[in-house]
């Protein structure tokens, strides 16, 4: 008897839809957050606890400068960005309180006025690439609080192939965040 390849019906990949439903229901561990990047889910640590005190200083400075109608916070909500198929978790947001009147456990990326992520060695290259490139075709400002080389980076001017405009400043130096927050961060003491 000849042997003949025998071809195996490939199971169909997890769309989009599936796969945040998905992350919704996930138990992650206490301290974990999980976000669907590249078409995968990714389980990674919170920020750690030295990020705590930049990132509320960023909060309270963001707040008081938040468009109207729009809240700043650190708690961990999951965006979805459709088009791009991925769903992220920020470590800081800037967002239309309207967004979280739903019931269910993700929000509109549409609904975002600034995003903030805070590197750490595990989420450095994530958060400087694939978010970035996400988030700039959407997301009016987008701040990365790079801890390790002890920067910050304000993107603005989203497009549909991303931003257009950046400043890099060293901690300890004044930020401008554009409109529509328009005032300049104090990162004294980043």
């Amino acid at each position: 008897m000849t042997e003949r390849a025998t071809p195996i019906e490939q199971a169909a990949l997890p769309t989009f839809e599936t796969l945040l439903r998905t992350v919704e229901e996930m138990d992650t561990p206490e301290g974990f957050k999980a976000e669907l990047i590249r078409g995968k889910i990714i389980v990674s640590p919170f920020s750690k606890l030295r990020h705590l005190r930049r990132m509320r200083a960023l909060r309270e400075q963001l707040e008081a400068h938040a468009p109207e109608g729009h809240i700043a916070e650190i708690a961990p909500f999951l965006f979805r960005f459709s088009a791009a198929e991925r769903a992220y978790g920020p470590a800081l947001f800037v967002a239309d309180e309207s967004a979280f009147e739903g019931e269910g456990r993700h929000a509109d990326g549409a609904a975002l006025s600034l995003v903030g992520e805070f590197t750490s060695v595990s989420t450095r290259d994530t958060d400087w690439s694939e978010k970035l490139d996400v988030y700039g075709r959407l997301v009016p400002v987008y701040l990365v609080v790079d801890m390790q080389g002890s920067e910050i980076t304000c993107f603005w001017d989203p497009s549909p192939h991303g931003y257009r405009s950046r400043t890099k400043v060293s901690f300890d130096q004044p930020l401008h965040v554009p409109k529509p927050f328009d005032f300049t961060i104090d990162t004294t003491g980043f």
